[in-house]
């Protein structure tokens, strides 16, 4: 690593960036001076702010690596209405984060995801062969898993009787709809398929916690058995959201970016 990276002059503003919609996506841009620059995608309604977004990108900061983290439409401040599944549209808004940044002359050194982000960051790698590193933390592989703790065990027969499940908060109030179509969104999703196309050149580092009662740990068992240049990290008793493992989620994904530099360069 240079001297610079270890005291990056950080400059952080904010970005807006439309999406193929004609939604503006925010985005927080923590920029170091560095070319490269890794895109950092939040989990199922989440946002920029969550905790493991944040140290992420603080994470990066200190090795000199820029960072942006954004909201997907209808999530935290991009515009947009929030909806259920929609993994493929969120793959189109990363692909106009990474053009965007790409037609400012950066090199796009890899893109991260939490949780349903991890899924996008996959689906993004199979269908465009142009980002080189992939970070997976805790993924879902089996995307019919969870849906009967979130929706209910007889959500097939629900939703097909009224064409919609209101998902409520402990005070009973609507949080957000679960559509027919977008329920179908989900469940036609082939990460498998998805994942035996993305290409071999491509390095993809899976970080998962082995307490995960959100999306089990065999989820990232399934991911290393089919992805072709595959890296797979556990995190010993981490939960779903690292509460008590950032450093170690964050020393992850550092090593496994600062090792493929190495490997491009090296004695760099």
């Amino acid at each position: 690593m240079s001297q610079s990276s270890q005291n990056p002059v950080l400059k952080k503003h904010k970005v807006i960036i439309p999406n193929k919609y004609g939604e503006k996506l925010m985005g927080v841009l923590n920029d170091t001076g560095s070319t490269e620059i890794v895109i950092l995608c939040h989990g199922f309604r989440s946002t920029k702010e969550e905790t493991t977004m944040v140290n992420l990108t603080v994470a990066l900061e200190n090795e000199g690596i820029s960072a942006i983290r954004f909201d997907f439409a209808g999530n935290g401040e991009s515009e947009g209405s929030f909806s259920y599944a929609n993994y493929w549209r969120e793959v189109d808004d990363l692909h106009a984060v990474i053009q965007h940044f790409q037609g400012s002359n950066r090199v796009i050194s890899a893109i991260l995801g939490h949780s349903k982000g991890g899924g996008v960051v996959l689906l993004y790698a199979s269908k465009y062969h142009d980002v080189r590193l992939v970070v997976n933390v805790s993924g879902r592989y089996d995307m019919k898993g969870g849906m009967g703790e979130r929706l209910g065990k007889d959500f097939m027969e629900k939703i097909k009787q009224d064409g919609f499940i209101d998902i409520k908060n402990t005070a009973g109030t609507v949080e957000y709809r679960v559509t027919e179509e977008s329920l179908m969104d989900r469940l036609n999703t082939n990460m498998h398929e998805a994942c035996l196309q993305i290409d071999k050149a491509c390095r993809v580092l899976t970080v998962h916690g082995s307490s995960d009662n959100i999306i089990p740990v065999l989820d990232a068992i399934e991911f290393d058995k089919i992805i072709p240049n595959h890296k797979l990290h556990i995190v010993d008793g981490a939960n779903h959201g690292y509460t008590k493992h950032q450093a170690e989620l964050a020393q992850a994904v550092i090593d496994f970016i600062k090792a493929a530099r190495q490997q491009d360069h090296p004695g760099a």
